[in-house]
């Protein structure tokens, strides 16, 4: 996710981002690297072989950003419900991907999310991300090829995991965890960023929808969706380039 902030008229809460989606892991943070197996490809991730054992699912509501960020026309118990939330979602992902320094607390898992973190191939490209979520990266592949065989599209850029947070307002990116994934910065924008994704061509000129500013074909998102990845074009940010996993990393796979 690059450098971007809420518009005033959607009222949310403003972020900034650091510029780097192409690049992930320029601002890594400091100390030792852990060392990352070989790559894989997702479709080779444990347990995945064969589509019928991929499990649909939605994500979960309490992870979704949109459920805990807050307005400033919001009453004091809906702003203090929303925290509540906010801290449900902390505990969750540190819980089940790494506690990152500032957020939650190390009791609930003593290693940082970069700890785990190891690189896989999503359509023919390396990407580093948790694990947990590669399975669900190896349904969402064979999803696009059954259902996007018409719509053909390859991704050129992907962009996982980062090891500082690049929120600035309380919030923490699902980046940080391992479990968002940008597809093609420059192709896919975000027009409620600040920055140079603002100011892409497609921001600036009429349009009837969202899929008119992305060049990545509706099928894929709906392929993310249906395997627990929630699209931040969605969002009030209009993020169209990034999905993040939000469903429970222990059901990806039918038992």
């Amino acid at each position: 996710m690059p450098t971007r902030s809420f518009s005033a008229l959607a009222g949310f809460v403003t972020i900034a981002v650091v510029a780097a989606a192409v690049a992930p892991f320029s601002a890594r943070a400091s100390g030792p690297e852990p060392s990352a197996p070989a790559e894989r490809s997702a479709q080779d991730s444990p347990g995945s072989r064969g589509a019928r054992r991929c499990h649909p699912q939605r994500p979960q509501a309490f992870l979704v950003r949109g459920n805990f960020v807050t307005r400033g026309s919001m009453s004091h118990e809906d702003r203090a419900r929303r925290h509540a939330v906010h801290a449900r979602a902390i505990r969750y992902r540190t819980e089940q991907y790494g506690y990152f320094e500032g957020f939650g607390s190390p009791s609930w898992n003593p290693h940082p999310p970069r700890y785990y973190a190891r690189s896989v191939r999503f359509m023919g490209l390396a990407v580093t991300m948790h694990p947990k979520v590669h399975p669900a990266l190896g349904c969402v592949e064979r999803e696009l090829a059954r259902q996007c065989a018409s719509h053909p599209y390859r991704p050129r850029t992907l962009a996982g995991i980062r090891f500082r947070n690049t929120y600035h307002t309380g919030e923490i990116t699902n980046h940080a965890y391992g479990i968002a994934i940008d597809v093609d910065p420059d192709r896919n924008t975000c027009c409620h960023c600040v920055g140079p994704w603002a100011q892409h061509p497609l921001c600036h000129r009429p349009t009837r929808s969202i899929w008119e500013r992305m060049a990545m074909p509706e099928c894929w998102v709906e392929a993310f969706e249906r395997y627990g990845f929630y699209w931040l074009g969605h969002d009030a940010l209009e993020d169209t380039m990034h999905f993040e996993f939000l469903a429970d990393p222990d059901a990806v796979l039918v038992p």
